[in-house]
């Protein structure tokens, strides 16, 4: 299988199971795009019609294709699919990382929000440090022979509980080295209550922090607002900046939401750079289709082209010795995932489990409060053994429409959560997401490519 396609000036061809990635000339595009399906005779005429070329000409390229070929990098075949079931049969009973939902509340009241203001429809609770301290036990002791281990501390807003997070994090400290285990830990948060215990904690301690802005002060506001109304932007800037400012503006992502009022958030992104952020990460919103914040088919144009345009804004900054790190487009076409990620995708329910303020055990964060998905807990472990089978069958070839897409290999299947919430099933595919992937994918190689080539 092959996607070819034509972006920043540039001819790529991608081939989907060896994982190559050829920039040509327009006449190798034209041939290679039909050399399976038309008649080579019939091309060859056609090729050296349009272009001016020699029917010698024609024959070399063709020659340079079946070398290809040959060398495995161009129509190769699919050899991972036998594969697919037995590579999560292998890791089976092996969980690698938590998300702690350490406050299921939140100062914040923000409408789009998928946790229902962080309450996941249930009532607002804090976890305990017992709870906390069952968890990470639950995870050395289901971690298998792995040594890396990862826990982040979610919410709802997870500094509404951050002694507990401390008392955790010293725990896990304190037992990590006779377990044979090395924790790496993640705070995710909107700001509001970051101070200088904050930071140097998170910094002692946090690989790496989240830190919600949606750029724009308009357009962050419009949503993230407190429960009297108020926008958090003013307040939550300047401590973020002093966060970022602190860890050596590194190891930090500013995650930001794009929704149906800003399809345009490439403005934000801007914003984001002015302010001094460089880790960037914008999501398109998680919502029914029927709430005001959802992406429409309308807004879809608008943010391919978005996507478009923060490519060229990343080459052009890149090539000006200004880089920034955009997470979509952070791909490694030299080494990129391994072949169990390509297929099983994110480990969720398996490899990968949220622990709610009580103790008990989802998917994953976007599971919590959906009572069927309740895996177990964390004194008992999974219980739910039929609904863990579900996610530990799911793999990209368990879903009829991804064997014809092009970027299978890329997203694994996609996110489990959004195709539950868009089709009533874990093994489906969230079609609006399918689409913004494969552009995203396509501009993320693209400027791949063009550094390459710059070197």
């Amino acid at each position: 299988m092959i996607h070819c396609y034509k972006l920043g000036g540039l001819n790529i061809v991608l081939d989907i199971y060896s994982g190559s990635v050829h920039v040509v000339d327009e006449v190798a595009y034209d041939i290679i795009e039909n050399y399976e399906s038309a008649d080579k005779a019939a091309l060859g005429a056609e090729i050296t019609k349009k272009y001016g070329i020699t029917a010698a000409e024609f024959d070399e390229c063709c020659e340079q294709i079946e070398e290809l070929r040959e060398a495995g990098q161009l129509f190769a075949e699919d050899t991972f699919e036998p594969l697919a079931g037995n590579l999560k049969e292998k890791s089976k009973g092996v969980v690698k990382a938590l998300c702690l939902h350490i406050a299921h509340t939140c100062n914040l009241n923000c409408s789009y929000c998928f946790a229902s203001q962080g309450k996941y429809h249930g009532d607002r609770a804090v976890m305990s440090f017992e709870v906390g301290k069952q968890a990470l036990d639950f995870l050395i002791a289901n971690s298998g022979t792995r040594r890396n281990l990862e826990v982040d501390f979610f919410g709802g807003e997870p500094l509404m509980n951050f002694d507990v997070v401390k008392q955790l994090v010293a725990y896990a400290r304190s037992v990590e080295k006779a377990a044979g285990k090395n924790f790496r830990f993640t705070l995710t948060t909107n700001g509001l209550l970051i101070d200088d215990d904050v930071i140097d904690f998170a910094n002692r301690e946090c690989s790496n922090v989240v830190l919600s802005l949606d750029g724009r002060k308009e357009v962050h506001d419009r949503f993230r607002v407190d429960y009297a109304g108020n926008g958090s932007w003013e307040k939550i800037v300047p401590k973020f900046q002093k966060m970022v400012e602190a860890r050596g503006g590194k190891n930090y992502y500013m995650r930001g939401t794009f929704t149906h009022a800003n399809p345009d958030f490439l403005e934000d992104i801007k914003t984001m750079l002015d302010l001094g952020f460089n880790e960037l990460s914008m999501e398109p919103v998680v919502c029914p289709e029927n709430d005001p914040s959802a992406l429409t088919m309308e807004d879809l144009p608008i943010v391919m082209e978005q996507y478009e345009k923060l490519a060229e804004l990343m080459l052009e900054r890149h090539r000006a010795g200004k880089p920034f790190t955009f997470y979509h487009y952070m791909i490694d076409l030299k080494g990129g995932p391994c072949i169990y990620k390509r297929i099983s995708g994110c480990g969720s329910g398996t490899e990968y489990m949220a622990v709610t303020p009580w103790g008990d055990l989802y998917p994953c964060h976007q599971f919590v409060g959906e009572e069927k998905f309740k895996l177990g807990d964390v004194w008992k472990g999974v219980t739910n053994t039929e609904c863990q089978c579900e996610f530990a069958a799911c793999n990209v070839y368990t879903r009829p429409e991804c064997r014809d897409c092009w970027a299978k290999l890329y997203c694994s299947g996609g996110c489990a959560a959004n195709a539950y919430h868009a089709t009533g099933s874990v093994n489906g595919i969230y079609k609006y997401g399918c689409e913004l992937f494969r552009k995203r994918m396509e501009c993320a190689i693209m400027l791949e490519a063009a550094k390459t080539l710059d070197e």
